[in-house]
């Protein structure tokens, strides 16, 4: 058999037929492995990603909807008032007289639709200032309260119907809709959990009075404060330098002591009252299950990598 001959000057001499075709099916031997491998994993990966987001699915009851409540991160119809150095991030407002927003060193320039102050990073409104505030006002006001009722209207999970006599501390939740028929509250010092992902819903349901101690915390593993939902009959108190998380809907009034913070909404049919608290609304993107992200792009990139592969053996 004749091969191709090179000579020492680097030009190539005749290449032979029978060498050509020999070199082409040594080429063939080396890439249909890689294709074949292809068709079998590259299919799996897919069908595994798509397993993991169908596996991530949304626990729990759909969120409440807050329609224009949800633009405020307090909201207290009767008014809201503020002692202390209060850190504020995103709007507040009331349905009543600006007259009833006390404690905030407003500034306000006459027929302005909203005002501002040094403790509230976003804008503060009043049903009194100028278009078309008055009628946003009202509008969130019913709002506040049509998602007040969805929230108290949902089915019970038959699991948890009164749980622990009302004392979550030490407690994790799973998401779902919880009731209780009396007062809830974690202790001084403790903690409850909420535990889940970042798609799950809770929605509490309280007839008594809601409390944390002081010091105590509500503790989020996975779960998005957006999407904690307190509908309570009763009044709420955040005592000193406990930490609440989600969003509180309250038939009557809100007080947060010193040093108390929530990550979420304190929306009042009455008054919300603070004193030197941190108040910042909860996350609105939430980040993606690492499973559903993850296993796609392991697919996206072992598909490169072959046709890199086989196009590198081809030349």
């Amino acid at each position: 058999m004749k091969l191709a001959l090179v000579e020492e000057n680097g030009m190539f001499g005749k290449r032979s037929v029978v060498g050509s075709r020999l070199g082409k099916r040594a080429d063939r031997a080396r890439y249909w492995p890689a294709i074949l491998i292809s068709m079998i994993v590259v299919p799996t990966i897919v069908v595994l990603g798509f397993y993991a987001m169908i596996s991530a699915q949304a626990a729990g009851p759909a969120p409440v909807d807050l329609l224009s409540a949800g633009n405020y991160v307090i909201l207290g119809n009767t008014g809201i008032t503020n002692t202390g150095t209060t850190s504020i991030t995103g709007n507040i407002g009331t349905s009543s007289a600006a007259s009833l927003l006390t404690g905030f060193a407003l500034s306000w320039v006459t027929g302005a639709p909203y005002a501002t102050s040094t403790y509230v990073t976003g804008n503060v409104y009043a049903f009194d200032y100028g278009d078309p505030t008055p009628a946003e006002m009202t509008a969130a006001s019913n709002d506040m309260l049509t998602a007040f009722g969805n929230a108290a209207g949902l089915p019970a999970d038959g699991d948890k119907n009164n749980l622990w006599s009302g004392d979550l501390t030490g407690q994790n939740l799973a998401p779902g809709t919880y009731v209780w028929a009396s007062a809830v509250g974690v202790s001084a010092a403790g903690s409850v959990t909420i535990s889940g992902t970042a798609s799950d819903v809770w929605v509490f349901q309280i007839t008594g009075v809601l409390s944390l101690g002081s010091g105590a915390s509500v503790i989020l593993n996975g779960a998005l404060a957006q999407n904690i939902f307190w509908q309570v009959a009763g009044s709420v108190v955040l005592d000193t330098t406990s930490s609440m998380k989600g969003t509180i809907l309250c038939s009557t009034d809100i007080a947060m002591n010193n040093g108390a913070t929530l990550e979420g909404r304190a929306l009042a049919q009455t008054a919300v009252t603070l004193d030197g608290n941190i108040i910042y609304g909860p996350g609105v993107t939430p980040i993606p299950e690492f499973s559903q992200v993850l296993i796609p792009l392991v697919g996206m990139l072992f598909v490169v990598a072959i046709v890199s592969k086989v196009r590198n053996q081809k030349k």
